[in-house]
This record gives C-alpha cells, sequence and structure tokens, in this order.
C-alpha cells in the first residue's frame, strides 16, 4: 500500500515546468495593473470618467489596458490555476494516492476559499478572487479525466451561454433607455408615469447617482477611516461580490477558462515544448482578432462619450476579445520563454510566479496601507496613470525580493501555509545548506 506520509509531498522545485511559473509571474503582474484601479478609485475599474480621469495620458492608459490587459489577465490566471490543480491531482493518482488525492484537493480548495474570506474582508479589497477559484475548483474536479477536445467544447458552451446573458442585459438596458427618455418627455408634457417608465426613471437615477461627485466623494471619505471603519464599509460590497458574481460570472469567467487549462496543459502547450511556429501563429491569431474586438469596443464607446449603453454594448463581444487577446498573450510568453534572452528575467518571474498566492495577497496588503485609512489613506488623490508608478514599484520589489526569498527557503510565506494545510503535514520552509 502507498505511504502517502512519504510519497505525497509538493512539488520539488526540479520538477516544476519553468514556463507556467514565468507565465504565472507575468500574468500576476498584469493583475495588479488592471486591480489598481479598483484599490485606489472609486467606480473606476471600467469607466474612467467617473474617477481617475479620462483625458490625456489618463485615457492613453485606459485604452492600453483594455486594449492588452482588461479581461485576459483573470483569464490567464484562471487558466494557469485549472492547469495547477490538474498538475495536483495527475501527480497524486500517478502515484496511486486514489480516494486519498481527492482529500488533499478538495482540502487545499477549502482552505483556498477562507484564504478567499480574510483577503476579501479584512484584507479590504473587493476584488478578491481567491473565494470565487474555490468555488469554481470544486466543480473542476469532476471535468479532470477529459479528453482536450471535449474540455474545450465545453468552455466555449460556457462563454456562449455568459454572451447569451450579455445580450438578454444589453436589450433590457436598451428597453430601460427608452422608457428614461419617454419618462423624460412625459413629465415635460404633464403626463402621469406609468409603472414601468417609474421604474426605469428611479433606477436610472440610482445608476446616475453612484456615478455622480458626491457619491465619488462619499465614497472616498469611506475608504479613508480607520481599519475598521473600511472593512465595516466595504463588508456588504464583498458579500454582494461574493453571491450575486457567482453565478452571473464566475461559471462563463473562470471555470470555463479553467477548462481550457486543462485542456492546454494537455495538449502541451503551457510548457513550451512546441514550435517557434506553433506559438507564432497562436501570438498572430490572438492578437489579430482579439485586439480588433478590443479595438472595435473601446472606439465604440469612445464615439459614444462613455455612456451607460456602450458600456453594456462592449460585453456583446466581451469574452470574444479577452479570449482571443489571452491566446495571443500565451503565444508570445512561450515564445519569450523558449528564447536564450533574459534569463535573469525569467529567473525572476519564474519566482514571482512560484510565490503567487503569497505576492497577490502582498498586493492587497500595500494597498490596504497606501490608499485606506489604515495607512496613509492616499484614496482617490491619484489619477489613473499615476497609479503606474506605483504598480511599477511594487513590480520591481517583487522581481528582486521572490528570488531572494527563495534563494533561501522552499516555498513562499502563504504557499508553505497552504501546503501544510493542505496535506496535513509541515513542510520545512528553509532550505538545508547543501541545496
Amino acid at each position: 500500500m502507498l505511504s502517502t506520509q512519504t510519497s505525497l509531498t509538493p512539488l520539488k522545485a526540479l520538477n516544476r515546468i519553468q514556463s507556467i511559473d514565468v507565465m504565472r509571474g507575468i500574468v500576476l503582474f498584469g493583475i495588479l495593473l488592471m486591480n489598481i484601479n479598483g484599490m485606489a478609485l472609486a467606480n473606476a475599474y471600467g469607466d474612467p470618467t467617473v474617477s481617475g480621469g479620462a483625458a490625456g495620458w489618463n485615457l492613453y492608459t485606459w485604452i492600453t489596458t483594455n486594449m492588452l490587459f482588461e479581461g485576459t489577465m483573470r483569464a490567464l490566471f484562471s487558466l494557469l490555476f485549472g492547469a495547477g490543480m490538474f498538475i495536483l491531482l495527475d501527480r497524486m493518482e500517478k502515484k496511486g494516492a486514489g480516494i486519498k488525492a481527492a482529500d488533499i484537493y478538495f482540502r487545499r480548495l477549502t482552505w483556498l476559499l477562507v484564504f478567499g474570506l480574510i483577503h476579501g474582508y479584512l484584507l479590504v479589497w473587493t476584488g478578491e478572487i481567491l473565494f470565487n477559484y474555490a468555488l469554481m475548483g470544486f466543480l473542476v474536479y469532476s471535468f479532470r479525466n477529459m479528453l482536450p477536445k471535449k474540455l474545450i467544447i465545453i468552455a466555449l458552451v460556457l462563454f456562449s451561454l455568459g454572451t447569451i446573458w450579455n445580450y438578454a442585459d444589453y436589450k433590457s438596458n436598451v428597453k430601460m433607455m427608452e422608457n428614461v427618455a419617454m419618462a423624460e418627455q412625459f413629465k415635460t408634457d404633464g403626463k402621469e408615469l406609468t409603472d414601468d417608465l417609474k421604474t426605469a426613471h428611479v433606477k436610472w437615477e440610482e445608476l446616475q447617482k453612484e456615478r455622480s461627485p458626491e457619491a465619488i466623494e462619499e465614497y472616498n471619505a469611506n475608504m479613508k477611516k480607520d481599519y475598521f471603519g473600511v472593512v465595516a464599509f466595504l463588508a456588504p460590497i464583498n458579500m454582494h461580490i461574493e453571491t450575486y458574481y457567482l453565478y452571473r460570472y464566475d461559471v462563463w469567467d473562470i471555470l470555463s477558462m479553467m477548462l481550457l487549462g486543462i485542456a492546454f496543459f494537455k495538449l502541451n502547450i503551457l510548457s513550451a515544448v512546441k514550435s517557434y511556429r506553433f506559438y507564432g501563429i497562436m501570438m498572430g491569431v490572438g492578437y489579430g482578432i482579439g485586439l480588433s474586438v478590443n479595438y472595435y469596443e473601446v472606439q465604440m464607446i469612445m464615439d459614444n462619450n462613455f455612456s451607460f449603453l456602450s458600456f453594456s454594448k462592449s460585453y456583446l463581444t466581451y469574452d470574444l476579445g479577452r479570449l482571443f487577446v489571452a491566446m495571443g498573450h500565451i503565444g508570445a510568453i512561450m515564445l519569450f520563454c523558449k528564447l536564450p534572452i533574459l534569463l535573469v528575467l525569467k529567473k525572476a518571474l519564474g519566482a514571482v510566479g512560484k510565490m503567487a498566492l503569497t505576492n497577490y495577497v502582498m498586493h492587497s496588503v500595500f494597498a490596504m496601507f497606501i490608499f485606506t485609512g489604515a495607512g496613509f489613506g492616499l484614496f482617490g488623490e491619484f489619477s489613473r496613470h499615476q497609479l503606474l508608478y506605483i504598480v511599477f514599484a511594487i513590480w520591481i520589489f517583487q522581481l528582486i525580493a521572490s528570488p531572494l526569498w527563495l534563494k533561501y527557503h522552499n516555498f513562499g510565506p502563504l504557499e508553505w501555509l497552504w501546503r501544510n494545510l493542505s496535506y496535513n503535514k509541515k513542510h520545512a520552509l528553509k532550505k538545508k545548506r547543501s541545496e
């Protein structure tokens, strides 16, 4: 009988797939590039006219991030998570772990769910994704043995279902705006509003109120309260996101990419072993289609002066654009991994990727102390492009700190804790001198 105490252990450094670690490091940095807007500005993650600035360098920053990073970084993070959980299960099952593999897998996800709750509520980050990954990870288990073709088909079906829901929302928003215009006309003519017109009018006023300067000022003030004040302010927002978003977006947005991650790993796409030609075509087709779609969305939004309906309409092609740009990113990253260039940078990015959980949570810790009242209270004080300097500073810090930490330790701090809890066994954190 297999001794799980001796054989079921985390991957050794020599057994890791370097290209996946490098890719995870790059994607983690891209995640911060997008998240920083929600960490430092009120209601400005998507619409730059609400706060953070929508002219000059701020507009160029919004255009660039929406063209290259919006949705794609989250997609790739999800893809890598799916691949990583499959690697964990596959390695243990090949060792004959049997039901023990499932024990470790589900215990790992349960603790990730707990980390997510702590991350969102206590480290005050409403955009946290560990909780969502844990729940979607529970579903991934049933798909692990499927052929890549079936996994890709299921992922495409999920994308399609999400797009259909987006279309239904768009049509509903079009109807609402028609009713709002009609309600204004009725008020001008002195006519009594019907129930439908009243509902549309109230909903539109609520949406406008959320975007008003007064609402932004109030949000900023709440984020500058002391630590417990910020926790209390964001708790209802976290609760809404971790309930409504779960069924509205996560199945189509996260689970689909996790399944693609398993498929791509099985097809050896993520191991950088395919030909230069393969990755070149992947990059060319991905960027060619994805950037064209994203350009259409960005231009359409700007042509309509960042209107409510233009943002709603952009979600009709959102998954198409982010999926293909993500494929382009994979091709580019795998080419980067194959080419004998920038070896020091690759090693540093790989270290960042190996410590992805620690570095991801570290982003929130930095943001909490920089932007909220628990620290310097600078929430709402930076424009969109100025936040890039903070992002670059954190990148540089983690590129230096991660390799240094791993020089003397086997795991990142949170990775070590997560492994101990997953395996119900304490692993050595510090490396032996001979290592």
